[in-house]
């Protein structure tokens, strides 16, 4: 008699991004965000500290970022956080974060005219 241990093999899963897909989102990511491969060798390399080999390999579509890698491009790429949030079916956050990103330019923008508003003020009452 077999006893049951509770280890369940499932098949694969419909939501998994293949390699292919994800090879070429962070490439594209990469290369539009940073354009050229030697520029953007260089500031993967410093965003990540990998090899000059390992930052084209990943620019070219090679290879792929394993996760300390990748969440290293993230912190440092909005390109990257977005092809990774899209991957991983987040719409709503990524949502979130353009209207974030929008919120804070505009309140520099509104910082912005509230200055020249002022100054336009100050020389009016001379």
């Amino acid at each position: 008699m077999f006893h049951k241990k509770g280890n369940i093999f499932h098949g694969g899963s419909q939501d998994l991004v293949s390699a292919v897909e994800y090879r070429e989102a962070v490439r594209s990511a990469l290369t539009y965000e940073l354009g050229g491969a030697g520029r953007a060798a260089k500031a993967t390399i410093k965003w990540t500290g990998v090899s000059e080999r390992t930052a084209k390999n990943w620019i070219a579509g090679s290879y792929g970022p394993s996760g300390e890698h990748l969440i290293g491009l993230m912190k440092h790429s909005d390109s990257v956080m977005d092809v990774v949030l899209e991957l991983a079916g987040r719409h709503e956050t990524l949502a979130m974060q353009r209207v974030e990103i929008v919120r804070r330019e505009l309140r520099e923008v509104l910082k912005v005219l509230d200055a020249i508003c002022a100054a336009d003020d100050a020389s009016s009452e001379t």
